[in-house]
């Protein structure tokens, strides 16, 4: 996973992508950062990351973007499959030009002023479940699970 960022009018932004719908999918429509599976090729998890968010966004992270790294993180609802999650943080001088894969929906920058400001409580629907989570709703976007809890602690650690 990328948390990319980079200027906005008010500050620094985080770029968001709604993935596709698609059948089997179990984050299918929900709001994500950048990432995805480790492949056979990937040297190292920087590698799948960087990967991905060229496959996804086609946006091509320099090794000297790279800012960090943060914490492991797994999944805490347990009708979701089993998986690692290793964010890594980068930082880009402009906001690049995104050209979405066929796997994201659209994309959406939201100031870091804005993500503290909209940080909720909401409910979802899961696999026909309704679940009450803690949650960033940006006008019609709701970000919440894996995606939440990356980013909380981390707009807690930059302050």
């Amino acid at each position: 996973m990328g948390l990319i960022l980079a200027p906005g009018s008010s500050g620094l932004d985080l770029l968001f992508i709604r993935r596709a719908e698609r059948a089997g999918d179990p984050w299918s429509g929900q709001m994500a950062l950048p990432g995805g599976r480790r492949d056979a090729e990937d040297v190292a998890l920087i590698d799948t990351a960087c990967r991905e968010t060229l496959e996804e966004t086609g946006i091509s992270l320099p090794a000297s973007s790279l800012l960090g790294e943060l914490d492991d993180l797994f999944p805490d609802i347990k009708v979701l499959p089993p998986v690692v999650v290793r964010p890594f943080v980068f930082g880009l001088p402009a906001r690049p030009r995104i050209e979405s894969s066929d796997e994201v929906a659209g994309h959406l920058w939201v100031s870091l002023q804005t993500l503290r400001a909209s940080a909720s409580v909401t409910e979802v629907e899961v696999r026909g479940q309704r679940l009450t989570v803690d949650a960033y709703v940006v006008g019609e976007y709701v970000i919440w699970g894996m995606t939440q809890r990356i980013v909380a602690p981390f707009l807690e650690r930059i302050g």
